[in-house]
């Protein structure tokens, strides 16, 4: 198993695993499609870093999508993290992400954001965040809809 950049032979594979999550609604898998085409498709944008976990035959079972926050030092967004479900509770998602935490490290950064939902679909996404050493830093009540708050994490890397 192998961590590596994100390749344009992991589109569809990543994006079956984002749709059998049953997590994202049909907006959301939209804009993680969006992004990874900017990542494939535009080189030198300097938004956004994907990456994969890659098996034994070199097939992406997660992904991880980040970027530098504009106008700060040292701040990150965690975009996206996804597994494959059939790969769930293996370590996928911690090597991710203790990956993007050390090579963030390695140039400067120095947090990291993650941004979630308050609804129960996402119950196993904030448990992961705080499982990794995430603090909940902002709730902004009925953000997104009634009855769906926004809950920031932040980690701390140094």
């Amino acid at each position: 198993m192998s961590i590596r950049k994100f390749e344009k032979s992991d589109r569809e594979n990543i994006l079956h695993h984002i749709k059998a999550t049953n997590v994202f609604n049909d907006e959301e898998v939209e804009i993680a499609k969006e992004l990874i085409d900017v990542f494939l498709d535009e080189p030198n944008q300097k938004d956004y870093d994907l990456y994969v976990y890659a098996d034994e035959e070199n097939i992406a079972q997660g992904y991880i999508c980040i970027g530098h926050t504009p106008a700060t030092i040292g701040t990150y967004d965690l975009y996206w993290i996804v597994v494959n479900p059939n790969e769930h509770k293996k370590g996928i998602g911690k090597a991710l992400l203790y990956y993007i935490e050390e090579m963030l490290k390695l140039v400067g950064g120095n947090l990291l954001i993650a941004e979630t939902s308050s609804t129960q679909k996402y119950d196993n996404t904030r448990k992961f965040y705080k499982r990794t050493n995430f603090i909940e830093l902002v709730r902004i009540k009925e953000y997104y809809r009634p009855d769906d708050d926004l809950i920031i994490f932040g980690k701390y890397l140094k």
